[in-house]
């Protein structure tokens, strides 16, 4: 029988409706986002918790400048980021230092585990708006859990706001002084707390002057100012003041200038004579009226058109008694003002005595290789407070300034928010199991995503104990069946390195740092999510 050759089948027609879409280029955007802000959260990880290790980071440019920190914002701002999700981790951590001040780290490190459990719910077949909306309800149900973990406190409770600040610091480099700066931190935050606004605090009312010398055991809560620089020794001034009156002046004492630049050529001695004598008898005439207000300490504004005073002014206040305070920063003004509780006085013919500030003692005083100008027994003191932190080298004093300022922080986050929480990992593993149970209440595909996003949580306690040089595994494990049996307060307890409650081990931090280090993680990974191409702009 002879073979028939058939004509080959034609191709199949498409159906109508049907369309092929390349989502490559997306999934590649979407992958390299996840991946760049990942590696950030990498780099800082190592850094969590007390046994966290410290960056040192050295700029680039010609000041070779040294920075030796474990705090997450620190480090993220000084990281030279180009990719654009990588920027937005940065950002993320700038975000925590505003809103809490405290859990910058922990921030960065939540949007890196719960990017990682987006990556795999995507590789799974999961929508991206799938993802973003599950977290959504996430971070929803998350705030309602630390909630109903919190316990209240007062103002009045000194002691439990001094353990939430030495929480706080006890992952600093300065970790060893907790307990001389956290009782410090304290004082300086309750005693500017306004009685009219008592949920209000205003960071801006404590001043910290850093002097190099001593250590930081040195460091010290002064009720009064502190001005890092000297008296005006040109004409051989006071340099010890007591009850006195203080003003805080906005002109110069010199002699005036022309309006605009200008040369006046003197040709005859005779007129030369008369100019000299004119500047002398009108500084003299400046001298005069402030000595009859009564003035016996003179702060002067620091001057950008022409100099605040001359020798020749110098000598004539040196010889009223009068001491001087020169080059006063302008963005000082308010704060001096505010803590003498006197006007600044912006003209010499509005110099009067009921524009002066009253304290007991106005002295120069030795600190370190240097002189500062004390002002003690303000009387009328505003609400303001200044905090003189010390030590060996400018690295350690840098530090323990910006650990202070993590210490405010954690107060002005209890003045706001009255509840506290533990710490130690116990939030982050009762979220994760809370929320876990609650996904297999829910449906599809929020159902999967949720209990996703709720194991990620557990990255916290798991890197605390990664730090410390522990078994995480174990640890975290231990840590669940704790939790599972109801003991909500139970964390991880490095210095003893196993599981305690630690609350008794007063390891506590404010609820605020916790809500909003899940809220804005949440919104940050969903942001990230919801991006599905670059578009370059020339």
């Amino acid at each position: 029988m002879a073979a028939s050759s058939a004509p080959a089948p034609a191709a199949a027609a498409p159906r109508k409706g049907e369309t092929y879409t390349d989502t490559k280029r997306r999934d590649d955007v979407r992958g390299a986002n996840i991946a760049a802000a990942r590696a950030v959260a990498d780099a800082v990880r190592t850094s969590l918790g007390p046994r966290g290790m410290d960056k040192m980071i050295a700029s680039g440019d010609q000041a070779h400048e040294v920075i030796i920190t474990n705090d997450g914002a620190t480090i993220l701002s000084r990281m030279s980021l180009l990719q654009p999700a990588a920027r937005m981790l940065a950002e993320l951590s700038r975000s925590q230092d505003a809103a809490a001040g405290d859990g910058t780290t922990t921030v960065v490190v939540l949007a890196g585990s719960l990017l990682r459990r987006a990556q795999s719910l995507l590789s799974a077949g999961a929508h991206p708006t799938a993802a973003a909306d599950a977290l959504h309800r996430l971070a929803t149900r998350a705030v309602e859990v630390l909630h109903g973990m919190a316990i209240p406190i007062e103002l009045s409770d000194r002691d439990s706001l001094v353990k939430s600040a030495s929480t706080a610091l006890n992952s600093k480099v300065v970790s060893q002084y907790s307990s001389l700066l956290s009782p410090l931190a304290v004082d300086a935050a309750l005693s500017v707390v306004d009685p009219a606004h008592p949920d209000l605090l205003d960071l801006r009312d404590i001043r910290i002057v850093k002097k190099l010398g001593g250590t930081l055991d040195d460091t010290e809560l002064v009720r009064g100012l502190i001005f890092d620089k000297k008296v005006s020794h040109a004409a051989g001034g006071p340099t010890r003041v007591e009850n006195a009156k203080i003003a805080v002046i906005q002109f110069q004492v010199s002699p005036p200038k022309t309006d605009i630049e200008q040369s006046v050529i003197v040709s005859d001695y005779a007129q030369m004579d008369r100019i000299l004598r004119e500047e002398r008898n009108y500084i003299l005439g400046m001298v005069k009226k402030i000595k009859a207000a009564g003035c016996n300490v003179l702060l002067i504004q620091k001057s950008i058109l022409r100099d605040a005073v001359t020798d020749l002014s110098l000598h004539y206040l040196a010889k009223a008694k009068i001491l001087v305070v020169k080059d006063v920063e302008r963005d000082e003004i308010e704060f001096v003002t505010k803590t003498l509780n006197c006007l600044p006085i912006a003209n010499i013919e509005h110099f009067r005595a009921d524009k002066l500030g009253h304290a007991d003692l106005v002295e120069e005083v030795s600190v370190g290789e240097g002189k500062v100008v004390k002002i003690t027994g303000i009387r009328d003191m505003g609400r303001t407070a200044t905090i003189l932190v010390r030590g060996s080298n400018q690295l350690v004093i840098d530090e323990a300034d910006r650990s202070l300022h993590d210490a405010l922080c954690v107060i002005r986050c209890l003045v706001n928010k009255r509840f506290m929480i533990a710490g130690g990992g116990a939030p982050e593993i009762e979220m994760s199991m809370q929320l876990a149970s609650w996904a297999k209440e829910l449906q599809g595909m929020e159902s999967y995503c949720i209990k996703e996003f709720a194991d990620a949580l557990e990255v916290i306690p798991y890197t605390l104990a990664e730090n410390a040089g522990l078994n995480p595994i174990a640890i975290v494990t231990e840590l669940r069946n704790r939790h599972a049996k109801g003991e909500k307060n139970a964390g991880i307890n490095v210095r003893k390195g196993q599981i305690t409650n630690i609350l008794e081990e007063n390891v506590v931090q404010p609820l605020l740092v916790s809500t909003s280090a899940i809220t804005l993680a949440c919104e940050c990974v969903r942001m990230i999510l919801k991006i599905d191409d670059i578009v370059t702009v020339r």
